[in-house]
């Protein structure tokens, strides 16, 4: 199986005392059932999988009484094979298929008997069928296509080298030309590639870029049926017409999502349920504008404007249909290929655990992201030219005293640099930029003596 840091998460999760149910939520094809069948061989004597999709009689174990007797003595009719008691993990997959299900949830928990785990590509778009959502009893995990640090360990770049890369990144030391240049076509490779695991088997395995577009066609075939089979009605047309035009608008000048290309008619407050609907099916990132690159970013939120990625830029590569993965993987990442670059920068962004943002205004000009790291603003240029030394807009924005930010980075071709304050990185060191966490074990008593 492919080496994803998501395995992590599953390891942590079991190792609490008390732990509810773990939901891992996503699009499609991501990886989630692989990893939790494999996550299941190497921690459990006994496994259960239930897919509420390719077995509809499975939905009957929560068809009456949801209480935990019931419901366990209906699950061990259906498995028929042994569940030992703390030794058996339960997966209930694509279980927003049956609402039910997610609703016992709750006392399935409380019983203690087995450990569950759900698992769903729709889950937040179904929400409004549970009847009971199992709050308290339920801990969610959005997972994303593999980052291009997880590309780099299908492809057999060893520990050694992710980590001399790392302390580039941390000392910002240039890296050697010859890891510098191999690192660089291994990205080209992962924005034509992409992170969806099977996609990233195949290359690994064949390395046939027409296998891996012709397998990236099917998925964009399976969020377009998930649109016909799984959207309302009244949005289905809608959905898919925002869909179909994320290249396009991605490839205008400022990637500013404009609702009136759908139709000259079209107003934002008519398409909302859409374009929510694609963000929680994961099949998009919203990136909204913000009023002031300040904290908290999100209560600057400018929510009727932002630009819309695609979850996977190697999706994007082959929406685009035009054969340009030729020219990304010799590294013609010129201004005609920005809004490529800047999606998987986006992609790498969100799977690292930032929120998605941009600053867009008249007087100062626009940078492609913004970040908060706790209290603290990074401002990040993604430059796709070899002028990458020209942004005015950055410039502008440093220029007012009013405002505080911590780096200000340019992601580039070129090597580490760090000149008039500004740190120049190259495009791969995105994969480190990560939110600060705060340590295990860190407490915070009051000191009430003064109250006696």
């Amino acid at each position: 199986m492919l080496k994803r840091k998501a395995y992590d998460k599953l390891t942590s999760w079991k190792a609490k005392q008390k732990h509810g149910a773990l939901c891992i939520i996503g699009a499609r094809q991501i990886g989630k059932t692989t990893l939790v069948r494999e996550f299941a061989k190497n921690n459990y004597e006994n496994f259960v999988e239930i897919n509420f999709v390719t077995d509809k009689k499975a939905r009957e174990i929560f068809s009456g009484a949801l209480d935990a007797d019931t419901v366990i003595t209906n699950l061990t009719a259906y498995a028929r094979k042994p569940m030992a008691p703390g030794k058996t993990l339960v997966l209930l997959d694509e279980i927003q298929k049956c609402p039910e299900a997610r609703t016992a949830v709750k006392f399935l928990v409380e019983d203690g008997r087995f450990d569950y785990i759900e698992s769903g590509s729709l889950l937040g778009v179904n929400f409004q069928e549970i009847s009971s959502f199992p709050v308290g009893f339920e801990e969610i995990y959005r997972m994303y296509p593999m980052d291009f640090e997880e590309f780099l360990w299908a492809n057999g770049v060893g520990t050694s080298v992710i980590d001399y890369l790392h302390s580039a990144f941390e000392n910002l030391a240039p890296v050697s030309e010859s890891v510098h240049n191999t690192i660089n076509k291994l990205f080209y490779t992962y924005i034509v590639v992409g992170g969806m695991p099977e996609a990233v088997r195949i290359y690994s395995e064949t390395h046939d870029i027409g296998q891996v577009i012709s397998y990236q066609n099917n998925i964009l075939e399976q969020y377009r049926l998930d649109i016909a089979q799984y959207a309302d009605t009244g949005d289905k047309i809608k959905i898919k017409a925002i869909f179909d035009s994320i290249p396009s608008q991605l490839n205008d000048t400022n990637r500013r999502f404009y609702v009136n290309s759908l139709a000259p008619s079209a107003r934002i407050n008519r398409y909302d349920n859409s374009f929510k609907w694609l963000d929680d099916a994961g099949v998009a990132l919203p990136c909204y504008n913000v009023e002031l690159p300040q904290p908290p970013l999100k209560l600057n939120e400018k929510h009727s404007l932002f630009k819309l990625f695609m979850n996977d830029v190697g999706l994007l590569c082959a929406a685009c249909m035009e054969n340009i993965q030729f020219d990304i993987l010799n590294g013609k990442l010129d201004l005609n290929l920005g809004s490529i670059l800047e999606n998987v920068m986006a992609q790498q962004i969100k799977s690292n655990g930032f929120s998605l943002y941009y600053f867009d205004a008249k007087k100062y000009g626009e940078i492609d992201f913004v970040i908060q790291n706790g209290l603290h603003i990074d401002l990040l240029e993604i430059k796709s030219g070899k002028n990458y030394k020209t942004h005015t807009a950055l410039n502008n924005i440093l220029k007012v005293k009013e405002w505080s930010f911590r780096n200000s980075y340019v992601f580039c071709k070129d090597n580490i640099q760090k000149e008039n304050g500004i740190i120049y990185l190259p495009w791969y060191m995105i994969m480190f930029l990560k939110p600060s966490s705060i340590p295990e074990g860190t407490t915070y008593e009051v000191d009430l003596s003064a109250l006696m």
